[in-house]
């Protein structure tokens, strides 16, 4: 029995010892320190031009948003959807990334509705050259915890999110956004 105990004492030291010496490429890995934001990014490519890149941002400490910028460039001048979907798969390109992030099973909504997929962040609006600057918060998505969005896909839409207003079926499920014309999905990002 007390060698069965000294053996597990053992491998556990081992384990602490290891971790704390994580080797990455031939030095330490770097961790995050306690001040740094939670970051994550994502590349969005598409058809017929469509890229950019869109960062996600939570302060340390800072539960009840995220920070969502960046710049999609190659869309149709108006409002597009814009949306986290469920899987973060692009053997298919967009289409296998599934459908809208939406673990309570809820209806599609805007990002202001108390009752919304965790995936709708509402529209983009590309401007007359097709470039939409993105600025936004959010409350709902996070990078940790049930709601995070880490390894999601992000999608772009060819058409105006009706927010769940619309008269349709297809209004509570997608918000009638149609194809999917870029895609990304979202990782953490390099600490600074």
């Amino acid at each position: 029995m007390s060698s069965h105990i000294n053996l597990i004492v053992t491998y556990c030291t081992l384990m602490v010892f290891l971790s704390n010496q994580l080797i990455v490429n031939g030095q330490r890995a770097r961790t995050r320190q306690s001040n740094e934001p939670l970051k994550a990014t994502v590349k969005i490519t598409g058809n017929e031009g469509v890229n950019g890149w869109i960062t996600f941002e939570c302060e340390r400490g800072h539960k009840t948003s995220t920070r969502v910028r960046g710049q999609i460039t190659g869309l149709s001048p108006g409002l597009h959807g814009f949306h986290v979907h469920q899987y973060g798969d692009l053997s298919d390109q967009c289409t296998s990334l599934g459908g809208h992030f939406n673990p309570g099973k809820h209806n599609h909504g805007a990002p202001t509705d108390g009752i919304r997929h965790v995936g709708d962040l509402g529209n983009v609006m590309a401007n007359n050259d097709g470039v939409a600057n993105i600025d936004l918060m959010d409350n709902v998505i996070s990078l940790k915890g049930p709601n995070s969005i880490i390894g999601r896909g992000l999608v772009v839409h060819a058409k105006t999110d009706d927010l769940g207003q619309g008269s349709t079926a297809e209004s509570l499920k997608t918000g009638n956004a149609g194809a999917r014309v870029g895609c990304g999905i979202i990782g953490w990002a390099k600490p600074n």
